[in-house]
């Protein structure tokens, strides 16, 4: 049967991916695949499965909500909605939300408002930086390969080098409606800039007049120790992007953003944005990081020092190594030693795993691990 799945697949799936193993069970920090080998997940679906896998909370939500409702349009009040804008509004400091089902929806609804409410076109991303593949996030994407076989594309985005202020001050001027940065950047391999980094974008965009856009779609939610990213450094951003990790892996993004900054009615809509059962798995996926946060920080320390000779570069549990050409050797001699891991851009190793993974399950990774790379 699991072969006809794969066959079936062939036939009937459209090639985009590029995947061998089959993952049929989750619970907790691992997975097991469709032979019955279990993994110790590092790669959490790319930062999506922050309470882990099935978590009982989060179950016990998703199944509560659809014995009552299972979808609602946005022409009604939505069970759950309010009451998750209410949360993520006292997350991350800002003022008002709008939910989607994704971070690329996030990311665009973000171009939207920039332009709307600065009445300007243009936008400023960073090299490497990476925002989704719609056509419209795709625009404020760098990655030339997944970029330039859809151009043109709309809106019109200046790139300039992650790190660079100077470089930043020259591109953003009177017709620039935002600047998309992510605080740290996920896709790239887990890049890490200064805090002045971020400090900087904050003051050019200040004085031209532009929105700072912080996308926190893979480094929100816990990922680093603290709700968001941005918030190690101080900086308080005119709207920031969520989705991955919000929701345990029901499909859901939001936009946030700062008073002032909101749709007025028929700007912008979704059919299933901010549906019952997503809100319902965001509330009980925040409840659960809630508790997970402040261990945070000592687990992603414990991975640094166990995997410290290979030159880790992590803040709370996003962390990378720089190991070329061998990542995806490394990535499968892992995986034949029970522990999943990513190969993210340019040949680092991505460790991203859940926020409740226990210490046991750290020190058996980073064994597995260390002993790949060596």
């Amino acid at each position: 049967m699991e072969e006809d799945s794969r066959e079936l697949d062939a036939r009937y799936y459209m090639p985009a991916f590029n995947r061998t193993m089959k993952i049929v069970r989750g619970a907790g920090s691992r997975v097991w695949d469709d032979e019955g080998r279990e993994y110790i997940d590092c790669v959490a679906g790319i930062a999506v499965c922050s309470t882990g896998h099935c978590h009982p909370t989060v179950v016990e939500a998703i199944c509560d909500q659809a014995k009552r409702l299972i979808h609602c349009s946005n022409l009604y009040y939505v069970p759950n909605q309010a009451e998750l804008a209410e949360r993520l509004v006292g997350i991350t400091g800002l003022a008002k939300a709008f939910l989607s089902n994704s971070g690329a929806e996030a990311n665009e609804g973000a171009i939207k408002l920039a332009r709307i409410r600065t009445g300007r076109k243009k936008f400023v991303a960073f090299t490497h930086g990476f925002h989704g593949r719609t056509c419209g996030s795709l625009a404020v994407t760098h990655k030339p390969a997944i970029r330039e076989p859809f151009e043109p594309l709309e809106p019109a985005c200046t790139f300039v080098d992650y790190g660079d202020l100077d470089a930043l001050a020259a591109a953003v001027d009177k017709n620039t409606a935002g600047v998309f940065v992510e605080p740290i950047q996920g896709e790239a391999g887990v890049l890490i800039p200064p805090d002045s980094f971020l400090r900087g974008i904050r003051e050019i965009c200040d004085d031209a007049g532009a929105l700072m856009i912080v996308d926190e779609v893979q480094t929100g939610m816990g990922r680093t120790g603290k709700w968001l990213a941005v918030q190690h450094t101080g900086v308080t951003p005119d709207i920031v992007t969520l989705a991955k990790g919000l929701a345990s892996g029901f499909p859901i993004g939001a936009l946030v953003a700062r008073e002032g900054l909101e749709f007025g009615r028929s700007e912008h809509g979704s059919t299933f944005a901010g549906g019952p059962l997503a809100c319902a798995a965001a509330l009980a996926t925040i409840d659960v990081i809630e508790g997970a946060l402040p261990g945070i920080p000592a687990k992603g320390e414990r991975f640094m020092k166990g995997l410290a000779a290979h030159n880790p570069r992590g803040r709370g549990l996003m962390i990378g190594i720089s190991v070329g050409d061998r990542c995806p050797e490394v990535q499968r001699t892992c995986a034949e030693n029970g522990v999943l891991v990513n190969c993210a851009a340019d040949g680092n190793l991505r460790l991203i795993p859940p926020l409740v993974i226990a210490d046991e399950e750290i020190d058996a990774a980073v064994g597995v691990i260390d002993a790949a790379l060596r």
